[in-house]
């Protein structure tokens, strides 16, 4: 009896694994949800930008050592992407990472962004920013939980990742 019940365990243990993705299958997933990131930004896709945050996120500002829901952010970069989207200004971001650390749900990325814009006055911006991220994966779509936007970086360092 004892030995049925261990390998029944041993055998639903080992179907949780096979569940579990590889680490090339989690960072593509990953890399798709920083993709989904960057087509909202570029598109002033607001809705799909803020699919992309977790409803209890966490916007950590390092600059400014200030710690705010996520969704107080999501309401001031609302006139960006609204700007965006209608074609008045320009936006980009793109990502790049020194560390990529997590299992099946969780996610702790470290790198760099670069968020570029050109305003309706033409004038262009470019801020490299050092990050963190701290994203969970809730009914199979993975959600940033913290955005942790550290300090401000160089282009040096940004095309050194």
């Amino acid at each position: 009896m004892k030995a049925i019940l261990a390998f029944a365990l041993l055998f639903s243990f080992c179907l949780r694994a096979d569940d579990a993705p590889t680490e090339p299958a989690r960072l593509k997933q990953l890399d798709a949800y920083w993709a989904e990131v960057s087509r909202a930004v570029g598109a002033g896709d607001f809705a799909a930008y803020e699919a992309t945050c977790h409803p209890e996120g966490v916007l950590v500002a390092g600059s400014k050592k200030t710690s705010s829901p996520l969704a107080d952010a999501l309401k001031r970069w609302k006139k960006e992407f609204d700007a965006t989207k209608s074609g008045e200004m320009k936006a980009s971001v793109e990502f790049k990472f020194s560390q990529r650390l997590g299992d099946a749900t969780t996610a702790h990325e470290t790198g760099m962004f670069l968020y570029s814009a050109v305003g309706p006055d033409g004038k262009e911006t470019h801020e490299y920013i050092h990050f963190e991220g701290l994203l969970v994966k809730r009914d199979g779509r993975w959600k940033i939980l913290m955005e942790y936007q550290k300090s401000k970086g160089t282009q040096a360092e940004f095309e050194a990742l």
